[in-house]
């Protein structure tokens, strides 16, 4: 069966935002009197939502206070700090001149994805930009919002792909019947691993290419 459909994770896959995380993780971190932490170990932690990065990284400290100070300060920083990965513009820009029906699925706040989405250029490209709010707050590596994405573009879990870069991404796409693509910058673990690894982004234009 054809590939109609890509669903794409944000962090780590579309756009390298480790260096805005990091600096929203370490001013709240600042703020209950913690040192900064290295990009390398606040990374590590990404991928889960925000509750469970401040849980996290920022112990000791009410969740729910310090996830409001990470995004006053990120809502001022991530559009600069934020970059593209390499060859996404062309490719996403590409696969959806061919027909491909594209959407984002990410565990962060859905309106900081559709903020940056649109400020990377890629707005036009997306049929749907999802996050925990739009599936009654289930973050990855429940399936809801794959599954939501996929109602959204009118296809079957078989007619298509999800594209991102950690083990909750394999864990959410096997959840939901959806096969699932890595970056080359991905990391898994055992037994935790993507039907296939790509050796470029732009390896997606020959893999999808109805």
């Amino acid at each position: 069966m054809p590939i109609l459909a890509a669903l794409f994770d944000f962090d780590g896959t579309l756009a390298d935002s480790f260096a805005a995380i990091t600096s929203s993780t370490n001013h709240t971190r600042q703020s209950y009197g913690l040192p900064p932490l290295p990009e390398a170990e606040v990374r590590s932690y990404v991928g889960y939502g925000l509750d469970k990065l401040m849980a996290d990284l920022v112990p000791g400290a009410p969740v729910e206070e310090a996830v409001a100070r990470y995004r006053m300060h990120h809502a001022r920083t991530m559009v600069a700090e934020t970059r593209l990965m390499p060859g996404v513009a062309d490719t996403i820009r590409e696969l959806a001149r061919r027909g491909l029906k594209l959407g984002v699925c990410s565990n962060k706040r859905v309106e900081f994805t559709r903020e940056l989405v649109g400020a990377l250029g890629l707005g036009d490209y997306f049929a749907c930009v999802l996050g925990p709010d739009d599936v009654g707050g289930r973050a990855k590596p429940d399936p809801a919002m794959l599954l939501e994405g996929l109602t959204r573009l009118g296809v079957s879990a078989a007619e298509a792909v999800y594209v991102g870069d950690m083990v909750v991404d394999v864990r959410t796409a096997r959840a939901a019947g959806v096969p699932v693509w890595f970056v080359p910058t991905g990391t898994t673990e055992d037994g935790e691993e993507p039907d296939l690894t790509l050796t470029s982004f732009e390896e997606l234009l020959n893999l999808l290419s109805n």
